[in-house]
């Protein structure tokens, strides 16, 4: 949600259809010469073309590969997690929707319980919902967060959509909505699991464990972790704090709002567009992307392998962008950088009060990156003193050196430093829980 507050677009002057349309007419108006660009690439790269080889074909190769590289549309990748290694053998995964709605699928990765035997594991483990962030990216961006947990854990996953495919009739989608889903999503899986919020599900997912709290859910969760969450924006201030304070609510409304154009389903839908939010913090570091773009031409040319993979699995995944209700995005804007609801214990949801020292059996662990320049060291650790009901034997707070925002959640560190972590922090809070753990698959 913090990159959200990043985008400036031609001045926010282009409003209503205008700018979506704008967008829409560019990408169909690249189609030609796309489709020229890929009849090159493939004769250039053609083994019956003789040129293919020399340095004049490697480079026209590379050229037209390039070019239809950036004119494409990035659609929503897939998971990939059809195997997961785990004690160096390989466990094919299932993925079962177990529930939905018109905004959100809830994804189990079920474990293959043959497969986890002949790994040495248990068929039975902890189950954990991943919480993906809904702020521009589709929830793939957390496959490593997701393979990382399917070691020790039944993993499911937030899998929030599109809001240009969602048809006005569904509805609105806002803040409260949210809070709701993840209710309702623990509910589908049942009592006592763990929840794990990346990024901007932060202060909804919290607030949604306080009222399953105060009301004795048996489907309150038995820990809730936070990494890099803005639980109280106030804390060490981050450039996308300040841009948020600078600006008045008003801003957001009328510059970063636009309307979904005909054809897709959500035609006439206010929403805040992935495509603004890309562009917008691309352009932050534009010379490091212009940068990566020139090595991607250099490995094309040079016929580097590994050089092109690396890069493609990056901007695959970067560029796949989705779009945010108009009211969701402003209510985030509003609850959680503008008035601070949460952390200042104003937050009311469908006319009730979120009283967070009503956590006292739903343990809590805080990851944060010393890096970290989107959430500041601070913001996220802020849960542990608007819970003080919470003993100290279901806390962990660990700030981890060296990384910054993603790296709180994926990555060689992630994996090595910050997963044994929170693994050792689950498993002993499911233990004081002594709830029954689910089995990895139905057979």
């Amino acid at each position: 949600m913090r990159y959200m507050l990043l985008c400036r677009i031609g001045g926010g002057r282009i409003r209503g259809f205008m700018l979506y349309a704008l967008h829409e007419f560019a990408y169909h108006s690249a189609t030609p010469f796309r489709v020229g660009a890929q009849m090159a690439r493939d004769f250039w790269s053609s083994p019956f073309n003789p040129a293919s080889d020399t340095a004049i074909g490697r480079t026209a190769y590379a050229s037209a590969e390039l070019f239809e590289s950036l004119t494409r549309r990035y659609g929503k990748p897939g998971w990939d997690l059809e195997t997961v290694e785990i004690e160096g053998r390989k466990v094919r995964t299932t993925e079962q929707v177990v529930w939905s709605s018109p905004w959100c699928r809830l994804v189990r990765f079920a474990r293959h319980i043959g497969d986890l035997k002949r790994a040495g594991k248990p068929t039975a483990a902890p189950a954990v919902m991943v919480v993906a962030p809904l702020s521009g990216h589709y929830a793939t961006l957390l496959r490593g967060t997701v393979e990382a947990f399917l070691q020790d854990h039944d993993v499911y996953v937030t899998d929030w959509t599109n809001a240009r495919q969602v048809p006005m009739l569904e509805g609105r989608f806002d803040f409260h909505d949210y809070i709701d889903h993840v209710r309702a999503m623990l509910g589908a899986i049942g009592p006592r699991a763990h929840v794990v919020g990346v990024c901007q599900p932060g202060p909804p997912v919290l607030a949604a464990c306080a009222l399953m709290a105060e009301d004795e859910d048996p489907n309150r969760p038995a820990s809730m972790t936070f990494m890099g969450s803005p639980i109280d924006a106030r804390l060490s201030p981050t450039v996308t704090n300040q841009l948020a304070e600078e600006k008045p609510f008003t801003w957001f409304k009328s510059n970063m709002v636009h309307t979904v154009p005909w054809p897709y389903p959500g035609f006439g839908r206010r929403v805040y567009p992935g495509f603004v939010q890309l562009y917008s913090f691309m352009s932050m570091n534009e010379d490091k992307h212009i940068d990566a773009h020139r090595r991607y031409f250099d490995s094309l040319v040079a016929g580097d392998g590994d050089g092109v993979e690396k890069h493609e699995q990056f901007y695959d995944e970067y560029l796949s962008v989705l779009d945010l209700t108009e009211e969701f995005y402003l209510q985030t804007i509003d609850i959680v950088f503008q008035q601070h609801l949460l952390p200042r214990g104003l937050l009311e949801h469908r006319g009730r009060k979120v009283d967070l020292s009503a956590v006292v059996d739903i343990g809590l662990a805080t990851v944060e990156g010393e890096m970290d320049d989107i959430s500041g060291v601070g913001q996220t650790q802020a849960a542990h003193g608007l819970t003080p009901n919470l003993p100290d034997d279901r806390r962990l707070l660990h700030v981890q050196p060296g990384v910054g925002h993603y790296g709180v959640f994926n990555g060689r560190r992630f994996r090595d430093e910050i997963y044994p972590r929170v693994r050792d922090f689950i498993a002993r809070n499911d233990a004081l829980c002594a709830v029954p753990q689910r089995s990895a698959a139905a057979a």
